[in-house]
């Protein structure tokens, strides 16, 4: 008996396009998480490439801020108002003296032995255990803190102290650089250079790391001289008749360092022209 004819559906059933329905989605669903990866990949590693990292994303600068209200707090870290702040640990902090009139020594810095962005700057730290800032006050001329600030969005480098950028003031300066410095960073050294040296950072380290038999150390060059008490004369000292004939022996040079207990000390003073009658106390030549 011959066999019935057989017919074939050119369809597929409704189970079976329910399984290649579901087959494509998963391909899809696959392809848009590869595609997915591979875009998160390819920028993750193009915002290496150009430096951009999310630890060097935080602001560097630092503008210090008087506080004038005697509070306690405010004591204890020689009238810097930190605002609780947490002291970034160091083994040396490097303040660069620098000026309004001092671009051209900061570009020239930045195009030698200082880095001129924030990831150069951490390598360095991690490196050598040393932290750079430079160190400028304030003036009443509009277009040169224009300037200043236009430095500060494009280096992020600065220590801004509340305090008049002045030669007659450098005194001053310095001990306000002190001041902030101890405040900001808990650090075994304290280091304040000029902005028209060459330094470098590997040797300081290794120099600043030695042990020593004092706690109360200094490292740099020492002067002394005779007072001048005439006012013609240039480097006429207007405060003559304190110090006698002779200055004592103190602190001179593009560089030098004082160690942690040693800018304790002048934190703690409640007069800062009283640094130089206790200075030749508290330091020990190293």
């Amino acid at each position: 008996m011959p066999s019935s004819p057989k017919s074939f559906n050119a369809w597929p059933s409704s189970s079976s396009s329910s399984i290649y329905s579901r087959r494509s989605t998963v391909l899809i669903l696959c392809s848009l998480i590869g595609v997915a990866g591979f875009m998160f990949g390819f920028i993750a590693i193009s915002k290496q490439g150009l430096g951009s990292n999310c630890k060097y994303a935080e602001r560097r600068s630092v503008s210090v801020v008087w506080d004038r209200t005697g509070s306690k707090a405010s004591e204890d870290t020689g009238g810097v108002s930190d605002e609780g702040q947490k002291r970034h640990k160091v083994m040396g902090f490097v303040g660069i003296q620098t000026g309004f009139a001092s671009t051209g020594r900061r570009r020239s810095l930045r195009q030698t032995w200082f880095p001129s962005d924030h990831q150069g700057l951490q390598k360095l730290e991690e490196a050598t255990g040393l932290a750079f800032k430079f160190v400028i006050g304030r003036t009443s001329d509009q277009s040169k803190m224009a300037e200043l600030r236009k430095e500060v969005a494009q280096y992020d480098d600065f220590l801004l102290l509340d305090i008049e950028e002045k030669y007659s003031k450098l005194p001053y300066k310095t001990i306000a650089f002190f001041k902030a410095a101890y405040a900001l960073y808990d650090s075994e050294f304290y280091v304040k250079a000029d902005d028209d040296i060459y330094l470098r950072p590997d040797r300081l380290s290794l120099l600043l790391a030695k042990e020593r038999p004092h706690s109360q150390t200094y490292l740099g060059c020492m002067k002394k001289g005779p007072v001048f008490t005439d006012p013609k004369l240039k480097w006429y000292e207007p405060l003559g008749y304190m110090l006698g004939k002779e200055y004592f022996l103190h602190a001179y040079g593009p560089i030098y360092a004082l160690s942690a207990d040693v800018v304790m000390s002048l934190v703690a003073l409640r007069n800062n022209r009283q640094v130089g009658f206790v200075q030749k106390s508290v330091i020990h030549l190293s």
